[in-house]
C-alpha cells in the first residue's frame, strides 16, 4: 500500500470571540486513500465543518486561523503553500460542496458559467469548450435536457437539482479529493438518497477520495467506508463503518447509535437520547469533554484528557473505560 492520498496530523484551529479563544479543532488526525469514502460525524458544535474549511484554508483570518499541524495532499503540505498555490488547489484537486447550494452559487451567473467556470479558470480552455464540458457534466449529474439548462439560473431549479449542479461543479476537473459538507440538509429523505447515490457512484468511478461530514448516522452506514466521531472539537473514535456500527467502543459513539431509529422498525427497541447539552468550547472542561454527559465517567476522566489509542486493527478510541456494560 502506498502513502494516502490525504493525511492529517495535529490540525489545531482557534477563533477568536468576545468570550475569549475557542478552540474549534484540536489535534484533530485522521487520513483517506484513493477510492475510500471517510465519513465525519458528530452533533452541531463537534468540529466537522471547521475540518473540512481548514483542509482547504478556507477559514476567515481573522478572527480564526490554523495554529499548527500538517494537511498532507500528494505528499504536499497544503498549510505550506502560499495563496496562488492553495487557489491552484481548490476547485482542481480538491473541490468542496457546501451545505446550501443557494448560498454557494452565484444568483446573477447562468448555471452553465458557473459549472464551466472551474475548467477555464484551471484548463485554461476557451468558453465554447468549457461551456460544452458543462453539459456534459450536467448531463452525468442526470439533469434532465442539460443542454437547455445551461442559461438557466439558479432560481430555476429545485434544491435537488442545485445539489447536483454542485456535484457537477465539483467534478468538472476531475480532482482527487472531494469535501460534502452536509450535502444533503433540507432536500426530502428520497431526493437525498439520489443525490449521495450519485456522488458515491461518481466518486467511486474517478477513484476519487471522499468526505463525507454528516450529522446522519443512516447515511453514514450506506456510504461510509471509514468513519470518524468527533466531540467538541476532537476526534474521539474512529474505525472501519463495519466495526464501528458492530462494535462502538466510545460512550459517545454508542449515544449516538442508540439515538437513531432502527432500520429495520423494531418498535421494541426505545431511542435513547443522549441527555445534557454539547460543551461550550470556550470553557471545556481539563479533562474528557464528554465527561459531564457520561454515565461511564471517573474522576480520571474528569481531570485528564483521554489519548487515541488502538482498540484493534485501524480502530482508534479516546476513553479511559475498558469495557462498557
Amino acid at each position: 500500500m502506498g502513502a494516502p492520498l490525504l493525511q492529517v496530523r495535529g490540525l489545531t484551529t482557534r477563533f477568536r470571540t468576545e468570550r475569549g479563544e475557542v478552540t474549534a479543532v484540536d489535534q484533530v488526525s485522521f487520513e483517506a486513500d484513493e477510492g475510500e469514502t471517510v465519513a465525519i460525524v458528530g452533533e452541531s458544535g463537534s468540529g466537522k465543518s471547521v475540518t473540512a474549511l481548514s483542509l482547504l484554508r478556507l477559514i476567515p483570518t481573522p478572527p480564526g486561523r490554523i495554529e499548527s499541524g500538517e494537511v498532507l495532499f500528494e505528499g504536499r503540505n497544503l498549510l505550506d503553500l502560499d495563496d496562488a498555490g492553495i487557489r491552484a488547489i481548490r476547485g482542481d484537486k480538491i473541490a468542496m460542496i457546501f451545505q446550501e447550494p443557494m448560498s454557494s452559487l452565484n444568483p446573477a451567473l447562468t448555471i452553465g458559467m458557473q459549472v464551466a467556470e472551474p475548467v477555464r479558470v484551471h484548463r485554461g480552455s476557451p468558453w465554447r469548450e468549457a461551456l460544452e464540458r458543462a453539459r456534459e457534466l450536467l448531463e452525468r449529474a442526470r439533469i434532465p435536457d442539460a443542454g437547455s439548462r445551461l442559461t438557466a439560473y439558479p432560481h430555476q431549479f429545485s434544491g435537488g437539482m442545485r445539489q447536483r449542479v454542485m456535484i457537477a461543479m465539483a467534478l468538472a476537473c476531475k480532482p482527487r479529493l472531494i469535501i460534502a459538507d452536509e450535502p444533503t440538509t433540507a432536500l426530502d429523505v428520497t431526493v437525498q438518497a439520489q443525490i449521495l447515490d450519485l456522488l458515491k457512484e461518481l466518486t467511486v468511478e474517478s477513484r476519487s477520495a471522499l468526505i463525507l461530514i454528516t450529522h446522519d448516522l443512516g447515511v453514514v452506514a450506506r456510504y461510509a467506508d471509514r468513519v470518524i466521531v468527533m466531540y467538541g472539537g476532537r476526534v474521539v473514535e474512529t474505525a472501519p463503518a463495519r466495526r464501528l456500527y458492530a462494535h462502538p467502543s466510545h460512550p459517545y459513539t454508542r449515544g449516538l447509535l442508540a439515538s437513531v431509529p432502527r432500520v429495520d422498525g423494531d418498535a421494541s427497541v426505545p431511542l435513547v437520547p443522549i441527555e445534557g447539552q454539547p460543551p461550550d468550547l470556550s470553557a471545556l472542561p481539563p479533562g474528557c469533554a464528554f465527561a459531564p454527559r457520561c454515565r461511564w465517567a471517573s474522576e480520571r476522566c474528569r481531570s485528564e484528557r483521554p489519548e487515541l489509542l488502538p482498540v484493534a486493527d485501524r480502530h482508534l478510541k479516546a476513553c479511559f473505560a475498558d469495557e462498557l456494560d
